[in-house]
């Protein structure tokens, strides 16, 4: 987006070639025929005491929300290439929620009523969303940077999806990674949940192919106990189609948002009809954002759905609108290699 509205998503230049009026727009290196093996982090994860005295209230709180710089290479992709670059498709593949009994907050509001869409606003509601959701710090070029994510039901009860660029970005993999559910203005209820290994897709992963930005990390017991067990995991939806109802949360951190709050917006999606392969959803979520989940078949009163993508971009043309990737067979291949490490 423009830099004077960082929002961790993809900022893409706009131009017209005078003699045939097309447009420009970032380019979308093609994608194979089929699902890619996943590549991982090949770092090792820092001991877990470190991260945990590392990621203190206040460099959460500091932490700059992730924003992401237009490719140096290949600005000028025409619509055609986008549609030759179409996102490998299969069956249809729905994974249920797998959540833990966990005990209602005194005094909390009563559920959402259902109204759409709703274009940005902090969750009042209660729910799964408001354990399996959270934010994720990493420390990158240098700095502290935060995405959001989300715990998703897995083998291993240990598997996070997020972004692509959240952990890995201009050929680094992001270190210090963790993942803090529930986080609320400084505050981890749930702990600090430290990667022992990142991944994503293998288009990302070579080319930063804004198709494939999903992203996952597995991250190691805490306390004895695994991630799902005490917050929850999510369900999945993998080749669901595009025009869904859907739900996207984060925890964007750039103006006019502070990154304390959950923020959501709901509304019938659609497919890009610019330069990706992806989904878009009226949604003025900034930086931070990046890597909250979408979800289909949401239940407001339960905070349950199945994750079909993540906050990814946004053009800088076109404001209040995010777009995520199509979670077709390369990020169901990336899930599956998560859970099973």
């Amino acid at each position: 987006m423009a830099a004077a509205r960082p929002r961790g998503r993809y900022r893409a230049a706009l131009g017209t070639l005078t003699a045939a009026g097309t447009l420009l727009a970032l380019l979308l290196p093609t994608g194979p025929a089929g699902a890619a093996t996943p590549h991982g982090s090949p770092r090792s994860p820092a001991p877990r005491a470190a991260l945990d005295a590392f990621w203190t209230a206040d460099r959460m709180r500091a932490a700059a929300p992730l924003d992401l710089a237009t490719p140096a290479k290949g600005s000028g992709a025409s619509a055609a290439r986008r549609a030759a670059g179409a996102v490998p498709h299969g069956a249809p593949l729905k994974v249920p929620p797998t959540l833990p009994q966990l005990p209602r907050l005194p005094n909390a509001p009563a559920p959402l009523s259902g109204v759409l869409p709703q274009a940005g606003g902090p969750w009042t509601g209660q729910g799964a969303v408001t354990t399996t959701i959270g934010r994720v710090f990493f420390t990158y070029q240098g700095r502290t940077a935060s995405c959001s994510g989300d715990a998703v039901t897995s083998a291993n009860k240990s598997t996070v999806l997020t972004a692509g660029h959240c952990v890995k970005l201009q050929g680094a993999w992001h270190t210090n990674w963790v993942f803090v559910p529930g986080y609320h203005d400084g505050q981890a209820p749930y702990g600090k949940w430290a990667a022992a290994s990142t991944l994503s897709t293998p288009q990302w992963t070579a080319s930063e192919d804004i198709n494939y930005d999903v992203g996952a990390a597995v991250v190691a017991p805490l306390d004895g106990k695994k991630l799902t067990d005490v917050v929850g995991g999510q369900g999945l939806s993998f080749n669901s189609g595009y025009n869904k109802a859907m739900y996207a949360f984060g925890y964007p951190a750039a103006a006019p948002y502070d990154g304390t709050k959950l923020i959501y917006c709901s509304g019938t999606t659609l497919k890009d009809p610019l330069f990706s392969n992806d989904h878009g959803l009226a949604c003025n979520m900034t930086g931070g954002s990046s890597g909250g989940p979408w979800f289909t078949s949401f239940d407001e009163k339960t905070g349950t759905g199945l994750q079909s993508s993540v906050n990814s971009f946004g053009y800088q043309f076109l404001p209040n609108t995010m777009f995520g990737p199509y979670f077709g067979a390369d990020a169901k291949a990336l899930y599956d290699k998560a859970q099973a490490s």
